[in-house]
């Protein structure tokens, strides 16, 4: 994959859920990003997310929500079959095996973070100010950063050598 055809996530998680040590701890460190449920998130990991792109593990719903460490996708946008498992949290009974409605894709460990950076060092950085993780109202799962701001956050994590990961 060229460098220019690479592109960033953030990825959303609540670490109650599942979190940076969950995937870390995982066989062969890698798992399906499973239970999304919005429509555009969904449009992304069905239609822009391809293998190799870069992932910032965010935890959410804490005290603190903060990027806290990277990830990388290994397997490209395919049907969420916990939406078809009526005993998973993320069933959804419109959806079937013809028609799936939601999408996952896989994800492999990279690194976590020594520091969390929580949404109040990310603000106080002119070029991370922008990301739409900070937006009022913006609370989608899943969304684009650039490479800019992916290169930053790996610069301000002290890990700049995974910018090419």
């Amino acid at each position: 994959m060229s460098k220019s055809s690479r592109r960033f996530w953030l990825m959303k998680s609540e670490p109650n859920c599942f979190s940076i040590d969950d995937l870390a701890a995982m066989p062969d460190r890698r798992e399906h990003w499973d239970g999304v449920r919005n429509y555009q998130a969904r449009n992304l990991l069905r239609d822009e997310i391809k293998v190799g792109d870069g992932v910032l593990f965010y935890h959410s719903n804490i005290p603190s929500p903060a990027i806290v460490g990277v990830a990388k996708v290994v397997r490209e946008g395919y049907p969420d079959f916990t939406a078809l498992d009526p005993t998973s949290d993320h069933f959804d009974p419109k959806a079937t095996q013809e028609t799936p409605i939601w999408y996952m894709v896989d994800i492999e460990y990279v690194a976590t973070f020594e520091h969390p950076l929580d949404r109040e060092a990310l603000r106080r950085h002119p070029l991370l100010a922008e990301m739409g993780v900070l937006k009022k109202g913006n609370r989608l799962s899943v969304q684009p950063v650039t490479f800019e701001q992916w290169q930053t956050v790996l610069e301000v994590a002290g890990l700049p050598h995974l910018v090419e990961v």
